[in-house]
């Protein structure tokens, strides 16, 4: 993978014979959904793969959708209400449903269609505009992700969330009874360093990175040595996926959709992402039926539908229809697409599917020797169930007159491969650890068998499913949270509350540019000085005793860091101190100050770093350094803005001092560390510019302030 790959809103995993396109980011995969709240047939969850827990009481299972409901706030497309159009792709889906003798209805989305501001957990929220980008990310803020929700919320009762960071393993520490999570900052430059992961410390974790992140974490966390269920990895499924396409329909569809050339505040006619299904899940047995449910395309790939539709009706389309005069129509429609786009002609009249099914659940999760995911799952597309599939998207595309393409992957010369935007399991429940990974809870099975489990840690999402649910899984995984957080709030005697009292409006403002930059700093500290920091150098070098560390500064106000007096900003990383732990520690809550005058020569000024410490012994420690930046006899510049002077006391600043010592920045490291200096919270090239610009020029005119002007 790329660096920058870690930082996009899709991660796209290429699996033998099933890939999978999930969401990353604050809010998950809910942030490029489909917004689909629908629950499953009762049939399903009452199948014996589920643990008895769950499926001899469905009352708790009942009672997390609608608590989920409460949150998420789902209701139908309002067709023909408060300005919203009936939609020609949901009208299609009518056609469709009547000729094929199913059920037909609008579902249930996280969509708001009124303004609120606040919504019931304060924050402004617009409505839908139509644009049908669901699955890019809402253009407007109108999608009910979870970052318009349960994030918020959880924040309005003091939690805090950090962003930008990819969970590595989990480690156990017995003795004082904690997990340890290692991760790394993401697009932080402290790769280049090869700088030690960073960790932090809870008596409780829930991992919920999905099906595949949460899997792939206690993959590596079982490598690293921690005991687990031999069911992890296993039962992974596609939940069923199968995309395909009603290509040059005889009626319009407008399934596209239209990003940037909205026009502000008109309510357009594509409409939100998914809007109705053709429902066949009454079938007996349950794992015979489906979910069929139209879609739009989102407008940031419009650019490639023209030729991508044309070549692929071409290759592998069938004509539901015949005729003359329907034949010159259809290619007229054809000539329209390629000459004037996707919002006409064939592509315009193209409804696109997405069906749900049951899979056998077989797939398996596994690492790579590079240690990413990987899935295997032989034959998958092949199995049955996946022509019946084709078989109904015929007949749905028959209706409409229109062209049936399926997949391009699913296809002969690709070996029937698949591609599935609901993976699940891979952390799959069972009544002990030789039938699962965790509990009916979510709870994680200590060891290979038996049922003991591990104090405070589980899994909470997708991951722990033990076999598909033939629809969109959204309000099943939502309502097994629930559910799951209740028992566990009981267990430790907490109260939960449901309500939702009304919280201050907040606005969804950007954040204005700020800066960010790794520093690596490396020498000697003794422990045998505690007054003079070039004799605890000095000392510490005779002692074989170095210390280094590698902090990530990032400001998200450059203006305000480089106008307040204080020049603060956050700053986090690890130190390595042999003195101090023969493991890495963490640096976090630092603070940074740059550029400070000292109170008592105006011609001095500071570059300060204060942080706190931790080691994996559960010590903590006070790190205080500065750089003392001055006009002494000489030209010095490099060496007062690349020398730190640090000590180190017992816990905080107050504490009894530990040791004190000297780091300098070695010209290679400097180099290293210009590579990583980059605006943050910025959108456009030039406001990037503007922001280190900003940072640069603050920094050379302080310099040239205390060593040249005064020579001048």
């Amino acid at each position: 993978r790329e660096p920058a790959s870690e930082n996009g809103v899709y991660e796209i995993v290429l699996g033998t014979e099933i890939n999978v396109i999930k969401g990353c980011g604050l809010g998950g995969t809910s942030l490029v959904n489909a917004n689909v709240a629908i629950e499953p047939d009762s049939r399903v969850m009452a199948d014996a793969s589920w643990p008895a827990a769950i499926r001899n009481n469905l009352t708790g299972f009942q009672d997390g959708i609608r608590h989920a409901c409460d949150m998420l706030k789902p209701s139908p497309y309002p067709e023909g209400k408060n300005g919203y159009p009936v939609l020609q792709k949901t009208e299609a889906m009518r056609t469709s449903a009547k000729f094929m003798s199913e059920e037909f209805r609008l579902l249930n989305i996280n969509v708001n269609f009124e303004d609120r501001h606040p919504n019931h957990v304060g924050v402004d929220q617009p409505k839908c505009l139509n644009c049908g980008d669901c699955v890019t990310g809402c253009n407007t803020g109108a999608k009910n992700t979870t970052a318009m929700n349960y994030l918020p919320d959880a924040v309005n009762f003091g939690a805090e969330i950090y962003t930008e960071v990819g969970v590595k393993h989990i480690e156990r520490d017995e003795a004082r009874n904690v997990w340890r999570v290692y991760y790394n900052a993401v697009n932080s430059g402290r790769d280049k360093f090869n700088a030690p992961s960073l960790f932090v410390e809870a008596a409780m974790v829930f991992v919920s990175g999905g099906s595949l992140g949460s899997t792939e974490i206690l993959l590596r966390s079982a490598k690293k040595g921690l005991a687990l269920s031999p069911q992890l990895g296993q039962k992974f499924t596609g939940n069923g996926d199968v995309l395909g396409f009603g290509y040059n329909n005889d009626v319009p569809i407008h399934g596209v959709g239209k990003g940037d050339t909205l026009k502000p505040g008109v309510i357009d006619q594509v409409g939100p992402c998914i809007t109705s299904v053709i429902d066949m899940r009454a079938r007996t047995p349950f794992t015979e039926g489906m979910t069929l449910e139209e879609g739009s395309i989102p407008g940031p790939i419009r650019s490639i539908l023209v030729s991508a539709l044309v070549t692929f009706s071409r290759v592998m389309g069938r004509d539901s229809d015949r005729g003359l005069g329907d034949f010159f129509r259809e290619k007229w429609r054809e000539v329209v697409s390629i000459f004037r786009g996707p919002f006409k002609g064939a592509v315009d009249h193209t409804q696109i599917y997405l069906v749900m099914t049951h899979d056998d659940g077989n797939g398996v999760i596994g690492l790579s020797g590079d240690d990413e995911v990987n899935i295997h799952w032989k034959g998958v597309g092949k199995q049955n169930i996946f022509k019946k599939v084709s078989g109904e998207l015929a007949s749905a595309t028959e209706a409409l007159g229109g062209n049936v393409v399926p997949n391009p992957t699913w296809t002969k010369i690709l070996n029937y491969d698949l591609v599935t935007v609901h993976p699940l399991g891979g952390c799959p429940m069972g009544e002990d650890a030789g039938q699962g990974v965790v509990d009916h809870k979510g709870q994680v099975f200590k060891g290979a068998t038996g049922t003991e489990l591990y104090p405070g840690l589980y899994v909470m999402d997708g991951a722990i499913f033990p076999r598909p649910v033939g629809t969109n899984p959204l309000l099943t995984i939502s309502a097994l949270a629930e559910r799951n957080c209740k028992l566990i709030a009981q267990e430790k005697g907490w109260s939960l509350s449901y309500d939702l009292p009304p919280r201050a409006s907040s606005s969804n403002g950007q954040s204005k540019p700020g800066v960010q930059f790794t520093e690596t700093m490396r020498g000697y500290f003794s422990v045998n000085e505690a007054a003079d920091y070039g004799k605890g150098f000095e000392k510490g070098k005779q002692e074989s005793s170095p210390f280094e560390f590698t902090l990530t500064i990032r400001s998200e106000d450059v203006e305000t860091l480089l106008s307040n007096k204080d020049h603060d900003a956050p700053m986090i990383g690890t130190m390595t101190a042999p003195a101090l732990s023969a493991h890495p520690l963490m640096a976090y809550n630092g603070r940074f100050n740059l550029f400070v005058r000292d109170a008592q020569d105006p011609e001095k000024k500071k570059m300060v770093y204060n942080i706190y410490l931790q080691s994996r012994e559960g010590k903590k420690y006070y790190f205080e350094g500065f750089k003392d930046v001055q006009n002494n006899k000489g030209l010095d510049v490099w060496k007062d803005t690349t020398t730190l002077f640090i000590t180190v006391y017992e816990e905080t600043a107050i504490g009894k001092v530990v040791g004190k010592g000297q780091l300098i920045i070695e010209p290679k490291d400097f180099a290293k560390q210009l590579t990583t200096m980059k605006a943050v919270n910025t959108h456009t090239k030039l406001e990037q510019i503007k922001a280190v610009s900003s940072f640069g020029k603050f920094f050379a005119g302080n310099v040239f302030e205390t060593y040249f002007k005064k020579l001048r």
